[in-house]
């Protein structure tokens, strides 16, 4: 499977907190799935951590590189198909960052792993 980590997912993966489901527990270690991460996500909080509303263990590019080469996740950039594919998708959901989540996803053809369940009326899949 190829699952799309939302930004809580990458967050609450990195500091084991129990916030994360047994079900996305389960498919992020099992290596036939490959894991991805949008830069948008990489943004998000990097922009959350700089305003002091998230408090990270190490920082943001340490982490990103350790879950790049320790569980194999790969990066999205921000594509232009990506951000143009935002502005056709019905305003269900005001979040910048998981608007651009839910476009690259539907282009890339990934399931969201994520408990964001005001994404479901999207057409996406998403897994919690």
């Amino acid at each position: 499977m190829r699952l799309l980590l939302d930004t809580h997912a990458l967050i609450w993966m990195v500091s084991l907190d129990d916030k994360l489901s047994e079900k996305a527990k389960t498919l992020i270690l099992d290596t036939d799935n490959e894991l991805f991460l949008s830069v948008a996500s990489i943004w998000e909080i990097s922009i959350k951590a700089s305003l002091g509303k998230l408090i990270l263990q190490q920082p943001i590019e340490q982490i990103i590189n350790q879950q790049v080469q320790i569980n194999g996740v790969q990066l999205i950039s921000i594509e232009a198909a990506h951000a143009l594919a935002v502005s056709t998708l019905p305003w269900h959901h005001r979040d910048p960052f998981d608007r651009l989540i839910i476009a690259q996803s539907q282009l890339e053809n990934l399931t969201i792993l994520g408990c964001d369940t005001a994404m479901d009326v999207y057409e996406i899949e998403r897994i919690w």
